[in-house]
């Protein structure tokens, strides 16, 4: 409707100065009217010289438009009802289009804005590497998982495994692998999927790395629980009735012996029945003790967690397992960054977790013989951001091929080892949330690290 008026009032003026024109034409040829000839020129400069203003005046505000609709300035307003002549209808138009194009946009930024916070809680870390090898970490996870290390390209990967770099590099689109992570001493599994998108006819690879190393290790203790739970079953179904029989038999040779105490070769053959039934009640009482061990392995509480602080843990743990340390010169150091770290486990669990672990270490201290040994007992943030506890000793240190299976179950390197300690430690660190692992010390010696 606005603009309707405005094409009839320009329409108008037109036929105004058409009709002017011509009048001054005719009055031009005819002599003896140069007064009329003269007014009628004024009216013609005046109503070009409106014309003319009732054309800029609406091409300044279109101007003024086209320019908020090319800049985004949605806040500008065209109110034209004091300008008279159709502007206002002309107006509000403006105003209701710039008013709609400022509601796509919104609409558009929420929903890009819901897109992006959907991606940034994705568990899943999720990458993109593009064709000049720049690398764009996409959402928190992908950055929870590199830490605080610098990965802006491709090549940056290599400081979390030469083989994981090239796994990345060359993976092609619908791929999965299963590829290894190495980050703060420690290894995780992750699986890897690939896709290419192409966005502004550009393409990128995007990647997904799953940790599924959480579901290893309680997929791996679950079977591991199963085993010892039937080993000890059967074990002690069998071995029960033994020592009992044993035992039996060891009252009856007593009994025996004392109804033919008058006759010496035959007290003497039951002497040796009986030291004979001796060793195997011995043995079996031994065999159960040693199974039920192992039960402790499928009989874990879930933890009841607590905030612990952790230099009165260290100090506690420390008074409990280094009480004859100096009798065999042994030194403990021990270091909390910062001070005020405190860690949400169960008191108890973690406790008897770092006994053993200072235990053990003062033991490989006293097997390499040496009068410098020292055992580090240290609490501090990872690259990645959690928390570390590390007990790390000068001793002869762990062989690879050993360091492989210490965690596991039934496995041992001591004469009087049941194999339980480190396999009871790393289940009570996946009941945690976290991992314990074993490295080489830089320096020499062992290096366990409890991570939460």
């Amino acid at each position: 409707m606005g603009f309707r008026k405005f094409s009839l009032l320009l329409g108008s003026r037109l036929i105004l100065i058409m009709v002017a024109l011509l009048g001054l034409t005719y009055l031009y040829t005819v002599p003896g009217y140069l007064a009329s000839t003269v007014l009628v020129f004024g009216v013609v400069v005046i109503l070009t010289y409106e014309m003319v203003r009732f054309v800029s005046k609406t091409n300044a505000e279109v101007t003024r438009f086209l320019d908020a609709a090319r800049y985004a300035d949605f806040g500008q307003r065209f109110n034209f009802r004091g300008l008279g002549s159709g502007f206002g209808e002309l107006g509000e138009t403006f105003t209701d289009i710039l008013q709609r194009f400022q509601s796509v946009r919104a609409t558009k930024e929420e929903e890009l804005r819901h897109l992006k916070a959907l991606i940034e809680h994705v568990p899943a870390p999720l990458v993109s590497i593009h064709s000049d090898g720049r690398l764009v970490l996409w959402n928190n996870a992908a950055r929870r998982l590199f830490g605080s290390a610098h990965v802006t390209q491709l090549a940056d990967l290599g400081q979390f495994g030469g083989e994981f770099k090239k796994e990345v590099a060359n993976v092609q689109a619908g791929q999965r692998r299963l590829v290894t992570f190495e980050v703060d001493g420690i290894e995780q599994q992750l699986i890897l999927a690939a896709t290419q998108i192409i966005i502004g006819g550009r393409a990128e690879k995007l990647i997904s790395l799953q940790d599924i190393q959480s579901e290893l290790d309680a997929a791996q203790l679950q079977a591991w629980q199963d085993l010892v739970r039937v080993l000890t079953h059967e074990i002690m179904n069998s071995i029960t009735p033994v020592a009992s029989l044993a035992k039996t038999a060891v009252d009856l040779v007593d009994d025996v012996a004392g109804k033919v105490a008058d006759n010496p070769e035959a007290v003497e053959e039951l002497a040796d029945v009986k030291d004979a039934v001796n060793t195997v009640a011995r043995r079996s009482d031994s065999l159960m003790q040693f199974v039920s061990s192992y039960r402790r392995l499928t009989r874990l509480p879930p933890p009841k967690k607590s905030l612990i602080r952790l230099d009165a843990l260290f100090a506690h743990v420390a008074k409990l397992a280094t009480q004859d340390w100096n009798e065999k010169s042994l030194s403990l150091v021990m270091n909390v960054q910062p001070s005020e770290l405190d860690i949400v486990a169960d008191r108890d669990m973690i406790e008897q977790v770092l006994i053993n672990l200072l235990q053990n270490a003062g033991q490989a201290l006293e097997e390499k013989g040496t009068c410098e040994g020292t055992v580090w007992l240290t609490g501090q943030f990872s690259k990645r951001g959690r928390i570390v506890i590390e007990i790390a000793d000068n001793g002869p240190g762990i062989s690879a091929d050993i360091a492989k299976k210490i965690f596991v179950p039934f496995f041992t390197t001591k004469r009087e080892g049941s194999g339980v300690g480190l396999a009871l430690t790393r289940q009570v660190m996946i009941a945690h949330g976290g991992g314990v692992s074993v490295a080489e010390r830089a320096g020499g010696g062992a290096k366990f690290s409890l991570t939460f």
